[in-house]
């Protein structure tokens, strides 16, 4: 596995609506990979496609999506902080960022306060100077791995980017989409969608991501196969897909929720039918500094997302 191109991806800030450095990562990653690749891909991106890369290999039947964003903190007046996304990070986290003034440290303070029987939490930053208005500041990297495990800000979902970037060496057919604003609102996805079936065709999507850890999606266990979260994929496809593992030896686990969405609820949600399915490793800590993500997850993760774009 190679750790060395995820701790990268991880330390690169790119919060929903602000993608511009991690999509020139990926393009910068293709210009210098593409030699190596079994098939070079045309790369759509640029005007008109806003911070997205769409990557589509030879004559592709499924596209793999993998969201660039992150979550955040947008910086108000009088030290007050507004959520970008759902970040769960607690107080005096080590977070940074960058105004017309430079770099700056800083370290994350909560305020709760009790209205009635409900609790509003206030969020606010404590720094040596102010900071302006409008800047975006993110979780400070933090890069850890032993050996069974990597632990870091934002491996979701650098971590379904790695994935994405991994197989431009390995398929033939196939698009790898690089989409936005998943963890705020969403809606890349239903753009880059609607591009792939009115010049391609493509109408099946995997989802790269990463899922949360709960009582019955364990470390260890296997890449989670999602049958359903907010959003309910086609069963036929999920079944599909369920089966192809099976019969190739992949460790998985079963996936069912009622909550959380995935860039599949923005395809689902589009005037466009897609066959989705989420297929990701899961992790704990979810949307705080220190994500951690059991290292056999992820090696099944490629495996099987090698065999599905051959396969489907």
């Amino acid at each position: 596995m190679n750790t060395e191109l995820l701790k990268n991806l991880c330390a690169v800030p790119a919060t929903a609506g602000d993608e511009g450095k991690m999509r020139d990562f990926i393009l910068d990653f293709f210009s210098k990979n593409s030699k190596d690749f079994k098939v070079m891909p045309q790369i759509y991106s640029g005007a008109g496609f806003q911070d997205m890369v769409i990557a589509v290999f030879g004559e592709p039947r499924t596209a793999v999506l993998a969201h660039t964003d992150t979550v955040g903190y947008t910086v108000a007046y009088k030290n007050e902080l507004y959520k970008i996304g759902n970040p769960k990070a607690k107080a005096g986290t080590k977070m940074v960022g960058e105004d017309s003034i430079g770099r700056i440290e800083c370290t994350l303070k909560i305020i709760k306060k009790k209205k009635g029987k409900a609790r509003e939490e206030t969020y606010k930053y404590e720094a040596s100077r102010s900071i302006k208005p409008g800047t975006i500041l993110t979780y400070a990297p933090d890069w850890k791995e032993t050996k069974n495990f990597v632990k870091s800000a934002y491996l979701d979902n650098r971590l379904g980017v790695w994935n994405a970037l991994e197989l431009a060496f390995h398929i033939k057919n196939g698009a790898l989409v690089f989409t936005t604003y998943e963890e705020h609102g969403g809606g890349g996805a239903q753009f880059a969608g609607r591009f792939l079936q009115e010049n391609f065709g493509v109408q099946q999507a995997l989802i790269s991501d990463v899922t949360l850890l709960s009582d019955s999606i364990k470390h260890k266990q296997g890449v989670a196969i999602s049958i359903r979260d907010r959003g309910i994929p086609r069963r036929c496809f999920v079944q599909k897909i369920i089966e192809i593992a099976s019969e190739n030896d992949v460790k998985f686990q079963l996936e069912v929720e009622k909550s959380g969405g995935s860039d599949g609820n923005s395809l689902q949600h589009s005037s466009y039918t897609w066959d989705w399915c989420f297929i990701g490793p899961p992790e704990d800590n979810y949307h705080q500094p220190g994500e951690k993500v059991h290292k056999e997850d992820i090696e099944e993760m490629q495996k099987l997302y090698r065999i599905l774009v051959e396969k489907l």
